[in-house]
């Protein structure tokens, strides 16, 4: 029995689609750790339900911000997939981060990756209109692959807080422009360099108008 097989029969956890794991404002400080299986990760932002993120490989933590800060939940985690998963005691986890540097690094690293993230969020709220903030989202999707990407329109809608005519609409101008290409599933995102131009003309358009 390897190791994983171990984690699982003393911590491990299945769970149906649409389980929700944990709701935004809950106190518990469980730590889980996804073994297989989909979750994603949402947050109300005004009413609407934002999607934070996708959660598919093997050994990706989530909720360890309120195991951080002893602090309710920021978010609610939903089963998307029937997905199994390690369900970690605040205690226990404690006494693992302590006792294992592998597990302290990549807990450090997911953490890092996730500060990245809020901070891309939190630059494209700050953007003014629907264009500027899918185009932003493209070019960080881009980035963050460093090759080319598949937009998925409704992973966009959910990230970005938009309703799908306003994302289509934009990413039809955008593929008549050459920045995108239709594809089966969404629209193929290649040049981040190209969107963050065409984001800086958006920028200068708002400044100072059309000429």
């Amino acid at each position: 029995m390897d190791v994983n097989e171990q984690l699982f029969q003393k911590f491990g956890k299945s769970f149906p689609a649409d389980t929700v794991l944990f709701r935004e404002g809950e106190t518990t400080r469980d730590v889980f750790i996804l073994q297989s299986g989909k979750v994603k990760i949402s947050k109300r932002i005004r009413e609407i339900e934002k999607l934070l993120d996708i959660l598919a490989e093997p050994g990706e933590f989530f909720g360890e911000m309120s195991f951080i800060n002893n602090r309710p939940r920021i978010a609610t985690a939903t089963v998307v997939e029937e997905a199994k998963v390690l369900v970690i005691e605040p205690e226990v986890f404690e006494k693992m981060l302590l006792a294992n540097t592998e597990i302290a690094f990549r807990f450090i690293k997911k953490l890092a990756a996730r500060l990245e993230e809020a901070d891309a969020q939190i630059e494209n709220l700050l953007l003014k209109d629907h264009e500027s903030r899918i185009v932003h989202y493209l070019a960080h999707l881009v980035e963050g692959t460093r090759s080319q990407s598949v937009a998925d329109v409704a992973a966009m809608c959910g990230w970005l807080g938009l309703e799908e005519s306003s994302v289509r609409e934009v990413m039809d101008k955008l593929a008549k422009k050459g920045l995108v290409a239709a594809a089966d599933g969404g629209f193929n995102v290649q040049s981040a360099e190209m969107l963050r131009k065409y984001l800086e003309f958006l920028e200068m358009k708002q400044k100072f108008g059309e000429y």
